[in-house]
């Protein structure tokens, strides 16, 4: 996983791209074939609506995309004649095994059933909509794209605007969780950022950095988890808790170690040894140091000559 959040398949599937256009805009058409591009190729490209009202989707915006319209009238009042046809196109659809994956383009609960259904076959469900879509169909795809939340990002970032968050986003809260989840599961010690990448996309299915007001998702965690800390080390990203430990109370943790050694430590390497067993996110960095040697010699309280390090008098 790239720190844009681009997801780059093994191999390019091949689409079949399924919009209701009695719930979703066409002022989303252009993000919804840039973000699919991202997934794989479309096969099939099909919007379903009444056409003979208007709904914003209109022959210069289908010609522009390529995407075929079907005419739906509503026979009855009160039934959703398009929900009908695109069950019955996508069924035709994925018994052609002429596709890997289904992109549904709605905010409607009604297709919950069908997304799972499709999985049940296999196939690589991407749901699309906003973010008011109701929780059992994004949770119902393999991965759920708020359409407004990426228009809002990509609006923002060239106007600097900060992006509101949305009632059926994952919260922070639970993203949260999951970092610090993976970092126990670790036993504490820090975890590559794309393995927080991957376990995040893996639990929520609607994970994605933009629906924050973000392009990456180092800083994502670096702005929005104050308990973690990102950390850079050979051009790798690491995600490790915070430390809350002061210098001060170091410090004194430092001196209390040499006291019980009977006033001096014969090489500092056994004193570095020992914080860390105490201390296991222990970093000399987060006090501006990148020694544990340049560390000690900053203290009033300790001499260091070579690697011995001793109690000064008081």
């Amino acid at each position: 996983m790239e720190e844009n959040n681009k997801i780059i398949p093994i191999e390019r599937m091949q689409f079949a791209v399924l919009i209701d256009a009695d719930n979703i805009s066409s002022k989303y058409a252009a993000t919804i074939f840039e973000e699919l591009d991202k997934y794989g190729l479309c096969s099939y490209r099909r919007i379903y609506g009444n056409w003979s009202k208007g709904n914003g989707w209109n022959e210069g915006v289908l010609l522009e995309h390529s995407i075929m319209p079907v005419q739906q009238f509503s026979y009855t009042t009160g039934k959703n004649s398009t929900d009908m046809t695109m069950v019955i196109d996508a069924m035709d659809i994925l018994y052609k095994n002429k596709v890997q994956g289904f992109c549904l383009v709605t905010s409607d609960s009604d297709f919950t059933r069908l997304a799972m259904r499709l999985r049940e076959e296999n196939m690589f469900v991407l749901g699309m909509g906003e973010s008011k879509t109701p929780l059992a169909l994004t949770r119902a795809c393999n991965r759920f794209i708020h359409l407004n939340l990426v228009a809002e990002q990509n609006k923002a970032m060239g106007e600097n605007n900060v992006l509101e968050s949305e009632e059926n986003v994952t919260p922070i809260s639970e993203v949260r969780a999951a970092v610090l989840a993976l970092i126990n599961e670790n036993d504490g010690k820090q975890v590559d950022l794309s393995l927080i990448g991957n376990r995040l996309n893996d639990k929520f299915s609607d994970f994605d950095v933009r629906n924050y007001g973000y392009t990456k998702l180092s800083t994502l965690i670096d702005q929005e988890l104050s308990d973690v800390s990102i950390r850079k080390s050979s051009n790798q990203y690491y995600v490790e808790i915070r430390s809350t430990l002061t210098k001060e109370e170091l410090e004194r943790e430092i001196c209390e170690m040499i006291r019980k050694n009977g006033g001096m430590v014969d090489n500092l390497s056994i004193l570095n040894d020992e914080l860390h067993k105490k201390y296991k996110q222990l970093d000399f960095r987060q006090f501006g140091y990148s020694r544990i040697s340049s560390f000690l010699r900053s203290l009033k309280s300790v001499n260091i000559h070579e690697n011995r390090v001793s109690l000064k008098d008081n």
